[in-house]
């Protein structure tokens, strides 16, 4: 039996799902999956190989059922209709209540089975009497979620500064930990407000090129180094990192440029390491 990668729910969860006998999917293919939430719509990305069976072996597994039918597509309309005033019934009820907590989004499976109301709050809510105000309203299973605000922009963002669509609403699965040092060794603005994302934190692509930037700073002298060159000796007083060179001094007064091949370190330069600054989440 073929298993293939889907993606599903709000949260575009990645999960693992066995297909019917003698049926074939193919990528983009919406279909009716089995989860342990319940029914609920999701987007077949590629057959899964043993490779990638391995590599997702903790992911969330279930059954496909079957293809989108045109009275799934309208049922999935009517849901996604009534979402919005659930979330309209589900914030007069916070606000009634007087709970500390912001409301993101509201998720309605579309098997019936639960609504899954999405959160942010500073610290533990008790949503007890919440919950039970929204079984009796919505006569469901009610599941609160809490979550950070990466995971907000994940649910509401659009599009980055880039012009893209967001990478955390399109192929990112988990939020990858980015920091300051990672903005500083590409030599980004250190500007908050240019290097920051849709949820207020530092940009995740800033560690899509980060290895390969780390890779080659190891192969290149240290600012402050002193080396030796074809054109004598000097100090190291700049990197260009993509570029493989660095900009020495030499005793002469003169600046030139110079492959670590071209050079020969004598004397290491202060360290430059700064802390791992992660952004919380």
């Amino acid at each position: 039996m073929a298993k293939y990668i889907v993606r599903f729910g709000a949260m575009r969860l990645l999960g693992l799902f066995s297909g019917p006998e003698n049926t074939q999917f193919t990528r983009g293919d919406k279909v009716i999956v089995c989860t342990e939430r319940g029914l609920e719509v999701g987007q077949v990305l590629r057959e899964a190989d043993q490779t990638i069976e391995e590599q997702l072996a903790s992911a969330p597994q279930g059954q496909i059922l079957r293809l989108m039918t045109s009275e799934d597509a309208n049922e999935l309309r009517r849901i996604q209709a009534h979402e919005q005033q659930e979330m309209q019934i589900c914030q007069r009820y916070v606000d009634q209540l007087g709970l500390q907590m912001k409301l993101v989004d509201v998720e309605h499976l579309f098997g019936g089975e639960r609504i899954i109301v999405y959160y942010l709050a500073d610290g533990r809510v008790d949503f007890r009497e919440l919950v039970r105000l929204l079984a009796a309203e919505f006569k469901t299973r009610i599941e609160m979620r809490q979550i950070g605000v990466r995971d907000e922009a994940k649910l509401l963002a659009d599009y980055g500064d880039c012009g893209q669509p967001v990478c955390c609403n399109t192929h990112l699965v988990t939020m990858p930990p980015v920091s300051m040092k990672m903005a500083k060794l590409q030599k980004s603005t250190l500007d908050p407000t240019k290097i920051s994302g849709r949820c207020g934190r530092l940009k995740c692509c800033l560690r899509y090129e980060y290895p390969t930037y780390a890779e080659i700073v190891q192969q290149l002298p240290s600012i402050g180094a002193q080396v030796r060159t074809p054109s004598g000796t000097g100090r190291v007083i700049g990197q260009e990192i993509l570029a493989r060179r660095v900009l020495v001094q030499t005793e002469d007064g003169y600046q030139r440029y110079f492959t670590p091949e071209e050079i020969t370190v004598v004397a290491e330069g202060p360290s430059t390491e700064s802390s791992e600054e992660t952004t919380p989440e």
